[in-house]
């Protein structure tokens, strides 16, 4: 494994420490954790454990893997939440650690078509279908969590 020579020490990256609150499944490479703190309902993130900033800092091995589990949590998030579009980011502006974030989207969220991070659409009647809809999803959502674990465990 590669590591840019900007990279922060671990010890002040907030993602090489303990296991962070919302975890769903580990291994030796990888940690996949639920994001709790989203009005975006089944927001998942896969952060590769070892620090690193760029997927080509990690083998072609280690890239395998890490999509391998990216791909299967989309799978299941598609399957269980069916929602409009699935954003796959990893950015690692704020913290320059490996780790892509997953978030199904809907036509009716708050910054649908835009990102996450946009402002808000301010429509009294999107929200208000917003909320109903995304309350719907988050019963759904302990399922996903459930199925993220025993799914990523065969891998």
């Amino acid at each position: 494994m590669m590591t840019s020579p900007d990279i922060p020490l671990r010890t002040h990256c907030p993602l090489c420490g303990p296991a962070p609150s919302g975890l769903l499944w580990e291994d030796a490479q990888l940690r996949v954790i639920r994001v709790d703190d989203s009005p975006f309902p089944g927001y998942i993130r896969v952060i590769w454990r070892s620090h690193a900033a760029e997927m080509t800092d990690l083998s072609p091995a280690e890239r395998d893997h890490l999509m391998r589990a990216v791909y299967r949590v989309e799978a299941l998030q598609r399957q269980m939440l069916q929602p409009d579009k699935i954003n796959l980011a990893s950015l690692g502006n704020q913290v320059p650690h490996l780790h892509w974030h997953l978030i199904p989207r809907w036509r009716a969220d708050p910054c649908f078509p835009d990102a996450i991070w946009a402002p808000g659409h301010h429509d009294p009647v999107r929200q208000a279908a917003w909320q109903q809809q995304a309350q719907d999803l988050s019963a759904r959502v302990p399922a996903l969590h459930d199925a993220i674990a025993t799914t990523l465990k065969g891998t």
